[in-house]
């Protein structure tokens, strides 16, 4: 099976090199009514694509920071082969999935590659990309959904309100009659969700059959929606990959009550609002920050300034509303308050990573009486540099042990539960990159290596490693178990036992946990510290 997946998967990639994930020369239309009317998309390739679906109304003027109102109706055919705008973002460069397309304030919009074949009903993907809750969208070359759908699965790609409008509180707009909590991120991908049941099924899509996988924000969000009784029944398994799960920078706000760490999220919008001369918490003050114009709202705020002074006046990302977001992934997973379905957790072996220090000494002292431990699981020359430490130590903390924390936790609950670390380089990056970064599975998940890496210097490994990772994925989505014929077994996730599933150039081989002792160290710090 293997041999056939790495020639399909290598005549697909040059398929995309020459931009035919575009509508194609002589492709047909498709027609489907959906919430709002009838939309018009291409069929290309053996699947039906449609790009740019809107799944709620524009969150412009008396919509912004409100929850995503229904979809206005329109009359004839909606034309469905485009992508909708990105949401208003400032863009940063050296993105792993670069977009296209522009941005709006206007952006809550979708897209769906469905299979042709003669199955009445498929399993549905629907995929939250990653940026912070800053950056990203769903027009990135790395996400088009064409080898799920040729795979037999209906891809659902989403942009969700970035930023500010993703994420803001004011005293203002609950006065306005706003609905309590201001996640309005979240509230996007809930009102898409809920899209997909109502939907999907004109697709050939199943709406009892869906997996949701996101990256990064993405995983994080996937993680809250896990963790929230208003997504129970809107989807039957998770994929995280790169999301966390511990808090990083003390608590996470909460909408009106303060820490010594964070202020309320409402304390923090007030400082917005007075940044831009506006006091008070009428309607008078609503309708002025609704008045704002999306470059106002921006600001500054991307990846580059996120952890730095766009903190003062942004809130980081989701808030604790005791709605949505009844308290963190961390308190939620740890009391077993998660949803019961399916899991999949991973990340890279070079993965993002917060761990600042100044000097090797100062990051040591942060160890106390575990920096003896520490200095022998990442120091033992003594050689090792400053940058290398905090980038090591820093992967650990944010990401692998976070990560095998919510392994650990879904486990105990009796969730199914599949754990993963992706560290194959792509050839053309192997000269430049100790391991693999954030972000630089997607292409292997998405079997797209041409939209992020120069196909004439792909190898055959990079194409077996795409083709066995997303296989895992399709098997995942389409009964909760990512095994199948022609694949090495993926054992469950054990506490005890700590196998993983290890991507990397030799093929994807199960592990014991070749970290378990200093994540072991790095979780005895952490509960030391509570």
């Amino acid at each position: 099976m293997q041999a056939v997946r790495g020639a399909r998967a290598g005549i697909m990639m040059m398929l995309m090199t020459f931009g035919l994930s575009c509508q194609a020369a002589g492709s047909e239309s498709t027609t489907v009514r959906v919430d709002g009317g009838l939309i018009r998309g291409e069929q290309a390739d053996g699947m039906n694509v449609f790009r740019g679906i809107p799944y709620a109304a524009p969150p412009t003027g008396a919509n912004r920071w409100q929850p995503p109102q229904p979809v206005p109706g329109w009359a004839g055919v909606r034309d469905a082969t485009r992508f909708g705008p990105n949401c208003l973002q400032k863009p940063v460069s050296g993105d792993e999935a670069p977009l296209r397309g522009g941005y709006a304030e206007d952006c809550l919009y979708l897209n769906v590659w469905q299979p042709r074949d003669e199955r009445s009903t498929h399993p549905v993907m629907v995929w939250i990309h990653g940026g912070g809750y800053v950056n990203g969208g769903s027009a990135s070359p790395v996400y088009d959904g064409s080898a799920f759908a040729r795979d037999g699965v209906v891809l659902v790609s989403l942009n969700y309100r970035l930023g500010r409008f993703g994420f803001f509180a004011h005293p203002a707009l609950s006065a306005d009659g706003d609905a309590p909590g201001g996640n309005y991120a979240l509230m996007d991908q809930l009102a898409a969700l809920e899209w997909v049941q109502r939907n999907i099924a004109q697709f050939g899509g199943d709406p009892a059959n869906v997996t949701i996988v996101g990256e990064s924000a993405g995983g994080d969000a996937v993680l809250n929606l896990a963790a929230s009784p208003a997504a129970e029944g809107l989807f039957q398994r998770a994929a995280v990959m790169s999301g966390g799960g511990r808090e990083l920078f003390g608590p996470r706000p909460r909408l009106t009550e303060a820490t010594d760490e964070m202020p309320g999220a409402t304390r923090v919008g007030e400082r917005f609002a007075r940044a831009h001369g506006i006091q008070g918490d009428d309607r008078e003050a609503a309708a002025r920050l609704r008045q704002l114009s999306g470059d106002e709202v921006v600001g500054d705020l991307n990846m580059l300034t996120l952890n730095g002074t766009a903190r003062r006046t942004y809130v980081g990302g989701p808030i604790v509303d005791g709605d949505i977001v009844r308290a963190t992934p961390e308190e939620r997973y740890g009391a077993g308050e998660q949803l019961q379905v399916p899991m999949l957790i991973g990340t890279t072996d070079a993965d993002l990573g917060f761990f600042p220090a100044e000097s090797k000494a100062a990051l040591f002292e942060r160890f106390g009486d575990l920096a003896e431990q520490a200095r022998q699981y990442y120091d033992p020359t003594g050689d090792t540099d400053l940058e290398t430490l905090i980038s090591e130590i820093g992967r650990d903390w944010t990401m692998t042990e976070p990560a095998r924390f919510i392994a650990n936790r879904t486990t105990a609950g009796g969730q199914p539960t599949w754990r993963y670390r992706f560290a194959h380089v792509a050839e053309p990056k192997r000269e430049q990159w100790p391991g693999a970064p954030h972000a630089t599975e997607l292409p292997y998940l998405f079997e797209t290596l041409p939209a992020r890496f120069d196909a004439r210097a792909l190898s055959d490994s990079d194409r077996a490693t795409a083709a066995a990772m997303h296989d895992y994925f399709v098997n995942f989505a389409r009964d909760g178990n990512p095994n199948g014929p022609g694949l090495p077994e993926w054992p469950r996730h054990d506490a005890e036992r700590e196998a993983l599933m290890i991507f990397a150039r030799q093929g994807a081989q199960a592990r014991p946990e070749p970290w378990r002792d200093r994540l072991d160290m790095l979780q005895a710090l952490r509960q030391r510290d509570e």
